[in-house]
């Protein structure tokens, strides 16, 4: 399995490299901001002594090096889809490579529940991160504490009302900010370390397994806080597209990982030094002269761990839409170099709105952590049964080395997703009713798209009779008649209808499906598929990649198979504008057709999600009762 950006010389290499950091670690790597201070000093704070500060550092190393490391970068980035990754893309591999399987549809709600999950993540990430980062105006200047909160919102506000732009030259400075943000956390840490060079033991495994045994309570509590410094892995693998697994395992390898272990280190040795820095060892590591640079830094460390949560937000939904699992949205390219910069509207303002309402929820960052860890452990115990489905089904590995590695992810991301449903009464529940209504909504527009076509299926007149009975007798115009179909069967209702009122047919008359295969992208000479039912009536496939844009116009162009090129401007498109009727047969419950017509209603128009010609368009109306 490869990736694209594999075979990249070294500079361009270097250039991912970089880039990697100004989009993948940036949630991981604004994690010291709170994760310690939250462990000795959230909801379940742990005594603040020896024991368990080399303790719960010891457990973060090695979380890190088993989660991230092992699990992730090592393993679970080599199960790419033609180079795309994240739970979708996996979930697409899976079924592409296992039809038919009785598990598969458990393993498709899993998949679906773990995007849901990505979305609470999406939401709490960016109120999380800059609330973290402007805190600590109030440590160093305690007079401006009240400010904190409209600083992030008119942040979040500015952050969110740019994205409409395009973050494409934005992007080009996030990876140098972020090489000085890691480049600064590692510096002051290594300088706090020379304070106490013993802290370095605490790396120790031994050190994890001491608290433990002494204190096993507050050591599985302390669990809840410890997985902050393991949020946002899975960012790694679902940006393997845009950068490539070597770029993001060099990053990772090289400069993330010792930056956080160094400034973690430091942390450890200050608290050890001074119990009053618990306030916020981030920040109080640096000297006096250099605290408001570090302010600076990251705070811009944190938006930059935002935009590409949202970035990452809108790519999910374009994959989620061609999938078939949301509704179609608009979806507008902000760039015509790259095709992966897209701008999703109704994302980008829903997002806005929920980070802004936790942010005058929550107030302070350490409240919201409580929210923090359930998706992120959620979705990587979900990530793990994808995984166990690879090893066995696809990789065919010998069960003595897939199980004890299987074992050993379940065991911590278990206990880690059991000490975050603890802090459920504290926020935790915020994600928890979050994905639940999100994978309401994926299941019930899932489902509902499959009864409707099925019932459109059933009641549709075979094509071949339609030929026979119409193409012959029908009143022939000049002309090109483009009918669009979701089902790929039978005869479009649009067609029937322009028949029965307008009592005419076009010299030309296509009968178009478009298809959403389980591959990021389609290879050009499989993306039409064309067949001559007879007397000028054709039927025509256009197959595309979940990743790629859905172009109608320009794919009709580049077609030679129906007889002579398509002119846009001797093109009719016909849309069937579908009006959903509940009733009682067996399918969904009433509540959840009623909701699926909800959506199917305020769906976008196949006219803009197809970039079709507005004034080539007629729409026609039908009913159909799931």
């Amino acid at each position: 399995m490869t990736s694209p950006h594999d075979g990249h010389g070294k500079s361009g290499k270097i250039k991912l490299a970089l880039g990697a950091l100004g989009v993948v670690f940036g949630d991981i790597g604004t994690s010291p901001l709170y994760a310690l201070r939250d462990t000795f000093g959230g909801h379940h704070p742990l005594p603040l002594d020896r024991l368990h500060v080399f303790g719960i550092v010891s457990l973060m190393f090695w979380s890190m090096m088993i989660i991230v490391t092992i699990k992730y970068v090592a393993i679970i980035m080599r199960a790419d889809n033609k180079g795309e990754g994240g739970s979708l893309a996996l979930l697409a591999l899976i079924n592409r490579s296992t039809p038919g399987r009785k598990w598969s549809a458990g393993v498709v709600l899993l998949g679906v529940f773990a995007t849901a999950l990505f979305y609470g993540d999406s939401m709490i990430t960016p109120a999380v991160s800059v609330l973290g980062a402007v805190e600590g105006l109030a440590i160093f200047q305690p007079a401006m504490g009240p400010m904190v909160v409209p600083i992030v919102i008119a942040i979040m506000v500015g952050l969110f009302f740019i994205q409409s732009r395009g973050t494409a030259k934005v992007a080009t400075f996030f990876g140098p900010i972020m090489l000085l943000y890691f480049g600064t956390i590692a510096t002051l840490g290594a300088i706090s370390i020379l304070a106490m060079p013993g802290v370095i033991a605490a790396l120790s495994p031994h050190y994890a397994v001491i608290m433990f045994a002494a204190d096993p309570w507050h050591g599985f509590l302390a669990m809840g806080a410890a997985v902050l410094a393991v949020t946002g892995a899975e960012a790694l693998y679902a940006d393997m597209g845009h950068f490539g697994r070597n770029p993001i395992r060099v990053s990772w390898l090289t400069l993330v990982y010792p930056a956080l272990t160094l400034n973690y280190l430091g942390q450890a040795s200050l608290l050890l030094r001074d119990s009053t820095s618990l306030q916020s060892p981030f920040y109080l590591l640096a000297p006096e002269w250099f605290q408001w640079p570090l302010l600076l830094i990251a705070s811009a460390a944190a938006i930059i761990a935002s935009q590409a949560v949202i970035t990452g937000a809108f790519s999910v939904t374009q994959q989620a839409i061609q999938l078939g699992f949301i509704p179609r949205m608009q979806i507008k390219h902000t760039s015509e170099a790259a095709a992966g910069q897209i701008y999703v509207p109704v994302v980008n303002w829903a997002l806005m709105i929920a980070v802004i309402a936790l942010v005058l929820i929550f107030q302070r960052s350490e409240n919201l952590t409580a929210a923090y860890g359930i998706a992120v452990t959620g979705a990587m115990l979900i990530d793990n049964v994808l995984l166990a489905v690879v090893l066995f089904h696809l990789w065919k590995w010998k069960p003595w080395v897939s199980l004890p590695l299987l074992a050993i992810f379940f065991t911590l991301d278990v206990a880690y997703l059991g000490a975050n449903l603890m802090k459920v009464p504290d926020g935790g529940w915020v994600p928890l009713v979050m994905g639940v209504f999100i994978f309401t909504l994926l299941t019930t527009w899932s489902r509902g798209r499959s009864l409707m076509h099925q019932a459109m299926t059933d009641n549709s007149l075979p094509i071949e009779v339609f030929a026979k009975s119409a193409c012959t007798s029908a009143t022939r115009v000049p002309g090109t008649a483009v009918f669009m179909t979701s089902t790929g069967q039978g005869t479009p209702s649009a067609l029937l209808h322009n028949l029965k009122h307008n009592k005419v047919l076009h010299e030309r008359v296509v009968i178009l499906t478009v298809k959403i295969r389980d591959v990021p992208f389609v290879a050009e000479a499989e993306k039409i598929q064309v067949e001559d039912i007879s007397d000028g009536l054709f039927r025509v496939a256009l197959n595309y990649g979940f990743m790629e844009e859905t172009d109608i116009p320009d794919a009709l162009a580049r077609t030679q198979m129906c007889g002579r090129p398509f002119s846009m401007v001797e093109t009719s498109f016909f849309l069937s504008r579908q009006t959903l009727i509940a009733s009682e047969k067996p399918g969904m419950a009433i509540w959840r057709e009623k909701l699926f017509a909800w959506m199917l209603r305020n769906a976008a128009t196949p006219m803009v999600f197809f970039r079709l010609p507005t004034n080539r368009v007629v729409e026609l109306g039908s009913q159909v009762e799931i």
